[in-house]
């Protein structure tokens, strides 16, 4: 790792206030196969900051950013298929994403992406390979990065099937306690002043840092999980009620990315603990404070603990069950009829009574 590059970024290991960002980015970064990281936030909570910072501690430093209006060629690369009918050899002209390997790729607003520039970053985020075919000639390159997307949900979310491919999700907020707000702005202030001093002040713990990712990369291989692991992370993607299979998957790299870089070893319950909520904070169905669903037992009107029947509590004294139940079931706001006087009116002949 260059020293210009370590210098051309915020040090990393100075954020103030982004501790669960920060490990979740040192997370996808010990095991990019997690399948990167969404950052949602309001402006201005320094998540392209943290990416960057992140990128400095990777062994090629490389940061790339994908634009709004890129397209597809764009990301994953081109092929020349007159060469290859002329030479019978193939001309692969690079994307962003052979660009971004070893590195982090970058999208801001990655929820106003088209679906299928999405697709391809999850695809070469989650297996580390990009293949681009045109016409029976292919091309496959490596594409290890660490993929970083941000969002802000008041610009609109991202549809649920692409919400749940990416691995880990951090929620940021506006920091509004006086205290951490003056430590962010004073820092952020000296790094400005004097950028060379102020990364040159943090050099060792940056050094530390990326000596500790490397190993844990190294080390990722030799954890298993154990059947309480495995267990562990069962439970806690049962009881938010996620779909499929990819969360509890996610949950266990994620764990042991965690046990490699704290130099545990073998990855423990407690690791799962650690990393489940940002793998499970965009995929929670069930949240833990929800009430209970209409039949289930506890719910006014249906039973009570002891499996009794209860009647609800806007029945009126000396009603009938079923005058009880009507009123339950009626439309809110509903009016009963009322009796209205039969009156002539004019154009219309009286049928002849029936003749008894």
């Amino acid at each position: 790792m260059s020293e210009a590059r370590v210098r051309a970024a915020f040090p990393f290991t100075a954020l103030v206030g982004q501790a669960p960002l920060q490990r979740a980015l040192l997370l996808a970064a010990v095991d990019p196969a997690i399948g990167g990281v969404l950052v949602s936030g309001p402006r201005g909570t320094a998540k392209s900051t943290a990416a960057r910072a992140l990128a400095a501690l990777l062994p090629d430093g490389a940061f790339v950013t994908l634009p709004l209006g890129a397209s597809e060629e764009k990301l994953i690369g081109t092929l020349d298929l007159e060469a290859a009918l002329r030479e019978s050899a193939v001309r692969f002209s690079p994307g962003l994403l052979a660009r971004a390997h070893d590195g982090v790729l970058y999208v801001d607003e990655v929820n106003l992406l088209p679906d299928a520039l999405v697709d391809a970053l999850l695809d070469a985020a989650a297996s580390g390979v990009n293949t681009v075919e045109r016409d029976g000639v292919s091309h496959t390159h490596e594409a290890r990065f660490v993929l970083v997307g941000t969002m802000n949900p008041e610009e609109g979310e991202l549809r649920p099937q692409l919400l749940d491919r990416f691995g880990l999700m951090v929620e940021l907020d506006n920091r509004f306690d006086l205290a951490e707000r003056q430590r962010i702005v004073k820092t952020r202030l000296a790094f400005d002043a004097d950028p060379l001093a102020f990364c040159a002040a943090h050099e060792a713990a940056q050094r530390e840092l990326a000596q500790r990712i490397a190993a844990a990369r190294g080390a990722l291989d030799a954890l298993e999980w154990s059947d309480a692991v495995h267990e562990r992370a069962a439970r806690l993607c049962v009881e938010a009620a996620v779909d499929g299979m990819r969360a509890d998957l996610v949950m266990l790299r994620a764990a042991r990315a965690l046990a490699a870089f704290e130099g545990a070893a073998q990855v423990l319950p407690e690791h799962v603990d650690q990393v489940a909520e940002a793998v499970l904070a965009h995929r929670r169905r069930v949240m833990p404070d929800q009430p209970p669903r209409r039949g289930e037992s506890g719910q006014r009107g249906e039973s009570g603990e002891d499996g009794a029947s209860r009647e609800p509590d806007n029945a009126s004294p000396g009603a009938s069950p079923e005058s009880s139940q009507s009123e339950v079931n009626a439309d809110w706001g509903e009016l009963p009829p009322e009796p209205v006087a039969a009156r002539h009116v004019k154009g219309v002949i009286p049928l002849p009574a029936k003749k008894r």
